[in-house]
């Protein structure tokens, strides 16, 4: 059974296209205008064994806002529709990634139910920005929209770190382990996993 999802979203912001395969090898093609956005993508889709194409383009003459989050909301729709009706999963997964000083934490359950808890990052994080292009204040913004238009529960803690270019990197990478983990299909599991019957 395929487990693909392709999404296209346009508004008068930003012009977005994701395709994704859940059951891919990590081969990218990331293209959002923000190239550290791009970087944490292809991490995303490496580490998360997803075969990942996103094409974005959008307002970044402005800042990068628009089109991280709208390309952040059509991921989490592609992610959704790619998942079909959950059968056969694991449903829940989390991973513990180190980057040198930095340790982060994810945890998801592919619920139906949309949650995002996001903790544990150092107070002056979000003063920093990456050239000019990408505030680390959206990495949360990221997992907020992702979360809730795939419709997980989505749980990020950042146990310590300075640099924060390794506190986000890990972070994306925590949640593409856990993602991986949670959707893969699991042998033993007859049908959809939830006692309701339905996710």
């Amino acid at each position: 059974m395929s487990r693909v999802g392709k999404v296209e979203r346009t508004t008068k912001e930003s012009s977005i296209l994701v395709q994704l395969d859940l059951d891919g090898t990590g081969q990218v093609e990331i293209a959002t205008g923000v190239p550290f956005y791009d970087h944490m993508l292809t991490a995303f889709g490496v580490h998360g064994s997803l075969d990942l194409k996103v094409d974005a383009t959008g307002d970044v003459h402005i800042d990068a806002h628009h089109t991280v989050e709208d390309t952040a909301i059509v991921l989490g729709q592609a992610l959704r529709q790619a998942l079909g009706d959950k059968s056969g999963i694991r449903r829940f997964g989390d991973a513990w990634i180190p980057m040198d000083e930095t340790l982060a934490h994810a945890a998801i359950d592919v619920s139906g139910r949309p949650y995002c808890v996001h903790v544990g990052e150092p107070e002056q994080f979000n003063a920093f920005a990456i050239g000019n292009n990408y505030p680390f204040v959206l990495t949360r913004h990221v997992f907020d929209s992702l979360a809730f238009h795939a419709q997980i529960a989505l749980h990020v803690r950042v146990i310590h770190g300075r640099d924060p270019h390794h506190i986000a990197e890990a972070e994306y990478k925590a949640v593409a382990r856990a993602l991986r983990a949670a959707t893969e299909p699991d042998p033993r599991a007859g049908g959809i996993p939830s006692t309701k019957g339905v996710l």
